[in-house]
């Protein structure tokens, strides 16, 4: 092992992948089993990943075997529920309904996306990070990011569009 394999640092680092993981709305199973891949990938090849791109490459590498599981077993599943501990204020019986409803309607819209553009659209408006933080967690330029989020928002929006064509 090399001196930059740190096994406190390391589940940190596994710990937040995890979580992001979660967020994503993969079941904790699958995420458990895409961490723990994703720690033996690591300790055979921590001798050639930069320290400064940790993280990204753990990210990317779960995210690459969870969605190998999903093509072996044909299930991408994207949600948006908020796994939030703070209770939303005045929440009433209705509104509980219609934002479970809106997060369907938007799960379904994302499983019609490419599997891509589903992630980088997530990544942008659900985990809120910068186009900068998304080139890096991917591997690609800023141009490209901008691009394929432009892309994937027209897509959605033609999905949309068409939800809403077949209810008339």
């Amino acid at each position: 092992m090399g001196e930059s394999f740190n096994i406190e640092a390391l589940n940190r680092e596994l710990n937040i992948v995890f979580k992001y993981l979660l967020k994503k709305g993969v079941p904790c199973i699958d995420a458990q089993d895409a961490v723990q891949e994703t720690a033996i990938k690591y300790i055979k090849l921590s001798d050639t990943i930069r320290a400064s791109k940790v993280r990204s490459w753990l990210i990317r590498v779960a995210l690459n075997y969870y969605y190998d599981q999903c093509r072996k077993n044909e299930k991408y599943q994207f949600t948006l529920d908020k796994h939030s501990d703070e209770p939303e204020a005045m929440e009433t019986p209705e509104s509980l309904v219609i934002a479970k409803e809106r997060s369907r309607e938007m799960s379904s819209m994302l499983n019609q996306l490419k599997p891509f553009y589903a992630e980088i659209l997530l990544l942008k408006y659900q985990s809120d990070l910068s186009y900068d933080e998304i080139a890096n967690l991917l591997g690609i330029s800023i141009g490209a990011v901008k691009i394929n989020l432009f892309r994937a928002r027209k897509k959605l929006l033609k999905c949309l569009e068409e939800t809403r064509h077949d209810e008339s």
